[in-house]
């Protein structure tokens, strides 16, 4: 079984290497993505929704330690891809996987203060103002979770966010039945009638209009794991609306390894629950990567949980640039290097394998979740 693992892992390695040419572009690679098809499905007990809803995950397992695990067999795999669903009405449901290869290719941060560690240095995060800004994509796709969290538009109807925003690993959270995703829009004009002066240093005002969840994806990764072992590495949800949104969503895809991101940096925006109504954005290199995770100190703070991290790549098929998806930003680790404390901000990686499941989860069809 160790070695279908092992399988798995080499299969889901990029065709593509980063050429010598110095013309070269940032250019997506491509993957030959396994499949992964629901086997069974089982009606579980309603659950309590009695957690609280945690908007960081704190964890101080870093780099070293996550790579110094073994492997996961094969079966371990399976049972970590296996995933329960949260309806609107409190139904919930566990289903388990398969997964095949197609030969045809396509706490230990306990007493410190953690909201000054997640700034590293000067602030360098940018607020989002102006519908002009905020409408318009990439910006456009994130969305607040009504559990304090942010989300990212993936599909018509469908937002991917980070595990935690709903279930602590153990329960669902406070208000996860009744989930709703916010999108910011510009609030009415409200007395100014006639008058077409606009002060350019007063941003725009914004409300949220909610759209209710109609039903949540959870990996059993995470749900029987926790933030020190397994859990981090599958800590990412996938929400169902109840209607389309009828914005531009930014496609998921499978992600690169750091030295091919272009000038190994990635971007995100979410809503930092220190700048309460704005959309907050930022960049930054990436320290160091997993095969699951990505370690990085982009300024952040809670809040920002379940931001879509991405990248733009160019598309060799499409003959364009296109961003997508690589990651969901899950939260702070506290790190023991050597005897001396060092954090990181983490985001979890879309693997070929989690390529295939959230895929999975949207289209409903593996043929449509062949190339990552």
């Amino acid at each position: 079984m160790a070695a279908l693992s092992t399988l798995i892992l080499l299969l889901c390695a990029a065709k593509d290497v980063m050429p010598s040419n110095p013309h070269w572009k940032p250019t997506w690679p491509s993957y030959r993505v396994p499949v992964i098809l629901p086997q069974s499905t089982l009606n579980l007990d309603k659950p309590q929704f009695d957690a609280e809803a945690r908007l960081e995950v704190v964890s101080p397992c870093g780099p070293a330690c996550h790579k110094s695990s073994p492997l996961p067999t094969y079966e371990e795999v399976k049972n970590y891809l296996s995933y329960e669903t949260l309806y609107a009405n409190g139904s919930l449901t566990e289903t388990e996987v398969g997964i095949y290869i197609l030969s045809n290719g396509g706490d230990g941060a306990r007493g410190r203060s953690r909201t000054k560690r997640q700034i590293y240095g000067y602030d360098s995060r940018f607020s989002i103002f102006g519908k002009d800004f905020l409408l318009n994509y990439p910006f456009s796709t994130s969305v607040k979770l009504s559990t304090g969290c942010t989300g990212t538009l993936v599909a018509e109807k469908h937002v991917l966010t980070a595990a935690h925003c709903i279930h602590d690993g153990k329960s669902y959270v406070k208000g996860a039945q009744k989930l709703r995703v916010g999108f910011l829009k510009p609030k009415q004009k409200d007395g100014n009638k006639g008058s077409n002066i606009t002060n350019s240093a007063m941003p725009e005002k914004m409300k949220f209009q909610w759209i209710r969840v109609k039903r949540t994806h959870v990996p059993k990764g995470w749900i029987k794991g926790n933030a020190n072992d397994i859990g981090m590495d599958y800590d990412y949800a996938l929400l169902e609306l109840k209607k389309p949104h009828k914005r531009k969503f930014m496609k998921i895809g499978v992600s690169p390894p750091a030295r091919h991101l272009p000038g190994g940096r990635i971007h995100f925006s979410g809503y930092d629950n220190d700048r309460p109504g704005n959309l907050v954005y930022r960049f930054c290199d990436v320290k160091d990567e997993t095969y699951d995770l990505l370690y990085q100190q982009c300024d952040a703070q809670p809040g920002a949980s379940g931001s879509g991290v991405y990248v733009r790549m160019w598309k060799r098929q499409n003959h364009k640039w296109e961003r997508k998806i690589i990651g969901i930003f899950s939260g702070h680790q506290w790190v023991d290097m050597n005897g001396t404390p060092q954090d990181f901000n983490v985001a979890v990686r879309i693997t070929p394998l989690k390529y295939a499941q959230i895929c999975y989860w949207i289209k409903g069809n593996y043929l449509d979740c062949r190339e990552g």
